[in-house]
């Protein structure tokens, strides 16, 4: 049987359908496409894996540094669906930033980046972004609850990515909220942390370092990816060179090449 080119549907608004029955659609974005808006609305149409593969060839890493191509590790998706699965959209916006530090410690009195007396840390996020959030290592408390995930959701919050711990999923799953968590607590935030900053680099997903305004991609089947946002237009000039030639490849193999041919045939220098 001939291999059947694997190009996902570009569907904004609805749910991801199963790989098995993914129609045959051209994944390009259009010259046209220059605002930031629909640059995200064409990452719609390709996967986290896509991304990292698009990474992988243009980030310049010093020598000796393992490629990580964006992924960030372990995090699961916890609303509206717990866990991997093909029915919940992707989760696609420039992130904003919350550090969380332990109780003991001070925030930041930096005005740009402290949380101002009289307000509180949620009511600071920003619409039209995903909220990441480090929390430190080793703490058994959420910071993430069902209050603040309305108050998100109300404040025009696209979702919640937690380097860390959440509570209340009945609460948050019912504001319409998407979290995407690395586990969950009973605790509230006040047992072991507090806010430390707001819009400054945070390290999650293993180490990894997310800036505010970088694109984060959370793909409900595949998992999280992150773009420097500096590489944006690069990974969407990169991807669809990529995916044509695995899917020349794919075709080859189908139909009785081997591998090693099939990539020296077909995989070029980009």
């Amino acid at each position: 049987m001939l291999f059947t080119p694997r190009v996902l549907p570009r569907i904004i608004s609805t749910p991801l359908r199963s790989p098995t029955f993914i129609p045959t659609v051209h994944r390009t974005m259009s010259s046209a496409a220059t605002s930031i808006a629909q640059k995200l609305d064409a990452l719609r149409n390709y996967s986290a894996c896509d991304v990292s593969d698009a990474l992988l060839k243009i980030q310049k890493l010093p020598e000796g540094t393992t490629p990580r191509a964006g992924h960030l590790a372990d995090f699961t998706p916890l609303t509206p669906t717990i866990g991997r699965n093909t029915t919940t959209p992707k989760l696609i916006a420039p992130a904003s930033t919350f550090k969380f530090i332990p109780k003991a410690e001070s925030a930041s009195s930096d005005p740009t980046h402290g949380f101002p007396a009289g307000t509180h840390w949620v009511d600071l996020a920003e619409p039209g972004t995903v909220a990441v959030i480090e929390q430190p290592q080793g703490q058994y408390c959420a910071v993430l609850g069902g209050i603040m995930a309305v108050r998100m959701k109300t404040l025009g919050v696209e979702g919640a990515l937690v380097n860390g711990r959440v509570r209340d999923l009945d609460e948050i799953r019912g504001c319409g909220l998407p979290v995407w968590a690395q586990g969950t607590s009973t605790v509230g935030t006040g047992a072991e942390a507090k806010p430390g900053a707001r819009n400054v680099p945070v390290t999650v997903g293993g180490g990894v370092t997310v800036s505010p305004g970088d694109i984060i991609f959370c793909d409900p089947l595949e998992g999280v990816v992150f773009i420097p946002r500096d590489l944006l237009d690069q990974v969407l000039d990169v991807m669809p060179k990529l995916i044509a030639m695995d899917d020349k490849v794919k075709d080859a193999v189908g139909q009785g090449m081997s591998v090693f041919d099939a990539f020296k045939q077909f995989r070029t220098k980009i």
